[in-house]
């Protein structure tokens, strides 16, 4: 399995999926291993996909210090892996709370990205959360589910406080746009990819300065895209174009029916999407 060396020692690992020009896929969670992200519903047979387990996560080594699990110090780990692919610049994708990873490496190396994929997409590094509104709002949208009473009797006790598994089991559906087999495999594996500790210190206190990164976008000369589900809560379609009006020139793609995890909902149009954005050329340069 490849690997390399952060700035800081840490052994990190990363997976190859697929052929052609490589795309640099940064898993959400936060702090997931990669392995979630499987082929992308079949980017990779478009793209090399090249999936980075962040520090602690997956086949990537556990830091000495915990504290470099925060968000905005694990942006040298991704400039790490771009100098160790030899890349000069890099397609970057990103999904759920590896947007504000995405975001950060961006705002802090913007020469080095050629196009940026939010998939789903958090932005509290630019300001902007999710909050227990917008899940009522989207939840709102499920009540003809079968599923739906049992699963918001649970969102209703985790909402008051509850930490039990039982009740985060339950929600899962609401994350996905079809609670079919496929989708009840993807939540099972959940738990057994994650690293709680690193998801504690992820966004903790000083991972963002919002304005800094804001400023640093806007300047950006990278192509953009944002993909929201239509049913997904985070983000939210409209909080989606809120955070595409924050960077000039961003497109914004809602995905019909589609959850937070929109490759397993609809793999084709999700693969047609990305694909087709990542083929364009950036305007003014020769085709």
């Amino acid at each position: 399995m490849p690997a390399f060396a952060a700035p800081d020692g840490t052994q990190l690992a990363y997976h190859v999926v697929g052929e052609g020009a490589p795309l640099l896929c940064l898993p959400g969670g936060p702090m997931r291993a990669s392995g979630y992200l499987g082929d992308l519903g079949g980017l990779s047979e478009r793209r090399r996909l090249i999936k980075l387990d962040l520090r602690g996560t997956g086949d990537s080594a556990l830091p000495a210090d915990p504290a470099t699990y925060r968000c905005d110090r694990q942006v040298a780990d991704v400039e790490a892996l771009r100098v160790h692919l030899g890349l000069d610049r890099v397609d970057l994708l990103a999904h759920s709370a590896a947007g504000d990873l995405a975001l950060l490496y961006a705002a802090r190396h913007p020469q080095r990205i050629r196009t940026l994929t939010l998939i789903t997409a958090r932005a509290r590094a630019l300001g902007v959360d999710f909050t227990e509104a917008h899940r009522r709002e989207a939840a709102a949208l499920r009540t003809a589910e079968p599923w739906y009473g049992a699963a918001y009797d649970a969102y209703e006790r985790v909402w008051a406080g509850s930490v039990a598994d039982a009740d985060w089991d339950a929600i899962a559906p609401f994350f996905y746009g079809r609670w079919d087999a496929a989708a009840q495999a993807h939540a099972e594996a959940e738990v057994a990819q994650a690293h709680d500790e690193a998801a504690e210190i992820y966004a903790s206190g000083g991972a963002f300065a919002p304005d800094d990164a804001r400023a640093a976008v806007a300047g950006m000369d990278a192509r953009v895209l944002l993909l929201a589900g239509e049913v997904d809560s985070g983000p939210l379609p409209r909080i989606a174009a809120e955070i595409a009006q924050l960077i000039p020139g961003a497109e914004l793609v809602v995905q019909p029916g589609a959850g937070h995890y929109p490759w397993l909902d609809d793999p084709r149009c999700f693969t047609r999407t990305v694909s087709t954005f990542l083929g364009q050329e950036p305007a003014g340069r020769a085709v």
